[in-house]
């Protein structure tokens, strides 16, 4: 970990930080229940947003509750949200950093939550999943191998 003050790639889109949050949670709790990789395609909105991501198959309604109440009992949890500062050697076991734009910053920002998910990230988030409030999925579709899932947040 590195105590200097990091230079930091810009963030160009201010985030709902509970919905951002949340977005940490579904991606680990996809990870974990399918073995897929966390979204490639999301939409954070303060009222709703949605999460694509690629299965072999449509998953069973029962899954989808599944994801639904892993979601919520992580966030019922009231985990602890941190940030470090990394560098790339330094990066924590398990951290993908294909998503990092070619330019990324030689330091890195690590946000953990709680011990559930670990992941390079510049947005914003709470500073304890006890702000986040109720996940709920409001739909979902899958075709040619992707699973949307559209979800909001409920106090």
């Amino acid at each position: 970990m590195t105590t200097e003050t990091p230079i930091l790639n810009d963030h160009n889109k201010a985030e709902y930080p509970p919905m951002h949050t949340t977005e940490h949670i579904l991606n680990q709790t996809m990870v974990r229940m399918f073995g897929c990789e966390r979204s490639r395609n999301a939409h954070i909105e303060r009222k709703k947003s949605k999460c694509d991501y690629t299965l072999p198959c449509a998953p069973t309604e029962e899954q989808i509750a599944a994801i639904e109440q892993q979601v919520n009992d992580v966030i019922a949890q009231q985990l602890p949200v941190t940030i470090e500062f990394v560098t790339r050697e330094n990066v924590p076991a398990g951290v993908d950093l294909s998503k990092l734009p070619a330019d990324a910053s030689e330091t890195l920002r690590i946000v953990r939550v709680g011990d559930y998910d670990v992941c390079a990230c510049i947005g914003t988030h709470v500073d304890n999943t006890s702000e986040i409030g109720r996940f709920k999925i409001i739909s979902h579709s899958f075709e040619n191998g992707t699973l949307r899932l559209r979800f909001k947040l409920e106090r």
